[in-house]
Formats: C-alpha cells, sequence, structure tokens
C-alpha cells in the first residue's frame, strides 16, 4: 500500500493541474465580460426537414444528426450538414449588457449613438442586453475593446460557430430538448415578455444556461454575426470553419428574441437583416480568440 501512495498523490495531482488549466482556459476581461472555453469539434448544422410526403403519412425522417426531424424548419436551414470547428474559441457567456456599451460609447467618444430610440429601447438597467444597435455599432465596439486590451482577440462569432455553441452538443430542436414548454425555463421570449407587458430586452443570466454555460443563447434579443447571409448557405460551403460568403447585402442574425414565438428559438433557425439596421430586439454576443 506505501509503494502505491505516491502513484496516488501523483495522479491525484495531475488531475487537479488538468482541473486547474481547464478552468484557466475561461476568462474574464478588463470590463467584466466574462468568457467560456467552448473546444474543437463537430456537429450537424442546420434542420432536419420532414417532407411533403413524410409529414402527410407520419414517417419520420433519418436525420443525419440522430435528432428529430423539425416540421417549423424554414427551407434555408437545411439540408442538415456536417461542419467542423477547427480551433478552440471563448464565447462569451452573456449578451453585451448595456453598462458594457456605455463604457464603449464613453471612453470612444460616440455621443452620436444615444439617439433617441438607443435611449428609449435600453432604459431597463445597465444589465440589460444592449440592443437598438447595427452591425457596424457591433464592430464599432469590437475595435474599441481590441484596442484597449491590445491585440486582436474579439469578433463575431460566425454562424456556425455560433449554432456550434448554441446546441452545445445536442442535436435536438433546442438546447434544452424538443419540448416548446421547457422554453420558459431558459429563454425571454413571446409568452413570458412580450404577451405579458415585458416588451423590452431583459437583465442577462436570468434563465437557465445551456449545457455548455451559455446563457440567453435562445431568446432575449437577436444576435449579430459575422457572416454575410446566404439563404443556401450550405452549397459550395468548406465543411472546416465556414466563413459565409464573401460579399453580400444582409448580414446574419441568431437566436430569436423576447418578441418572437417560441419556433424562433430553434437552434437552427437563421434570421438577416442590413447591417446598418438598429431595432430594439436585435443585440450581439462577442467571440474571443485567445
Amino acid at each position: 500500500m506505501k509503494k502505491l501512495l505516491p502513484i496516488i498523490y501523483l495522479l491525484l495531482f495531475s488531475g487537479l493541474l488538468y482541473m486547474q488549466e481547464a478552468h484557466a482556459k475561461d476568462y474574464t476581461n478588463s470590463i467584466g465580460m466574462k468568457f467560456k472555453n467552448i473546444s474543437a469539434g463537430s456537429f450537424y448544422m442546420g434542420s432536419c426537414k420532414p417532407t411533403e410526403h413524410q409529414k402527410i403519412i407520419g414517417i419520420t425522417p433519418k436525420c443525419l444528426s440522430g435528432g428529430p426531424g423539425d416540421i417549423a424548419a424554414a427551407n434555408y436551414e437545411f439540408p442538415e450538414h456536417q461542419v467542423h470547428i477547427t480551433k478552440d474559441f471563448q464565447m462569451a457567456v452573456y449578451e453585451v449588457t448595456l453598462g458594457q456599451f456605455k463604457q464603449f460609447i464613453d471612453e470612444a467618444g460616440r455621443d452620436d449613438l444615444l439617439v433617441g430610440n438607443f435611449k428609449k429601447n435600453n432604459s431597463h438597467g445597465d444589465s440589460a442586453a444592449v440592443n437598438s444597435v447595427s452591425w457596424h455599432d457591433a464592430q464599432a465596439f469590437i475595435s474599441w475593446l481590441n484596442k484597449k486590451e491590445g491585440g486582436n482577440h474579439y469578433r463575431l462569432p460566425t454562424e456556425a460557430e455560433w449554432e456550434y455553441a448554441a446546441r452545445a452538443g445536442t442535436t435536438t430542436i433546442y438546447s434544452w430538448g424538443n419540448s416548446e414548454s421547457e422554453a420558459i425555463h431558459y429563454a425571454w421570449y413571446q409568452k413570458n415578455a412580450y404577451d405579458v407587458g415585458e416588451q423590452y430586452s431583459h437583465s442577462v443570466g436570468q434563465k437557465q444556461p445551456n449545457p455548455w454555460g451559455l446563457y440567453d443563447m435562445h431568446g432575449n434579443v437577436w444576435e449579430w454575426v459575422q457572416d454575410w447571409y446566404s439563404e443556401n448557405y450550405y452549397l459550395n460551403s468548406p465543411v472546416n470553419d465556414p466563413q459565409g460568403p464573401s460579399s453580400g447585402q444582409v448580414r446574419g442574425a441568431r437566436g430569436g428574441s423576447w418578441y418572437y414565438s417560441v419556433r424562433s428559438l430553434r437552434s437552427a433557425l437563421r434570421e438577416f437583416n442590413p447591417p446598418s439596421l438598429r431595432n430594439y430586439i436585435i443585440g450581439f454576443r462577442l467571440l474571443r480568440q485567445p
């Protein structure tokens, strides 16, 4: 037994070092934004949609992911296709808050952003997800933060990175499963926000997180992504780290919002808007590349 003790201690110490190293990959930046390490991996992006024939006669489609067919899927969500995320990244645990965005406005001298609609739509506290910011505004925030901290670590996630993080290893319609009734525990959406008079973005982190510890990936505000939007995003798209088309007219957004129904919360649902649009249902979340 005495001979085994050093080995046992070594194994325990090695395990402790491993856990500390894994934990150290999570990150909190200079303005208090928390990031969760997301390991590289593969997943099936998009939806598996039953054909009209299958729906009529009640046949369940054989989905590549092993997940269920999604009758709510739009044509621009399928076919589901395998994607490889080849590098670890860090995803913000929460959407960018009003308080964090106000720091940018103050330090960057962007008083021009304090227009009537911005002030009106962002009047529910500094912990609420910022809204009424365009894709260009998000890029300005990112440039300020990169300059503030040195380097070029921050950006918006691509559509593929966003969906990979939102699914968090699941193949179900939502990261919590397939039940629409469970949405109330994980998201701000029409039923528990708009319909009860809470028609605004809510404080982040009040609902349950997804399996990877990310909050409000479903609901609260739509989140801008980096990509130009392409309706047929699976055609001629690389399997490894797809970036979207090189040009376009509109930018992608993901996740649903407090204004929309539960169907808008689906992990595969895609939205798109002009990058200049400032709307009270759109905000953003950052990705950090270590």
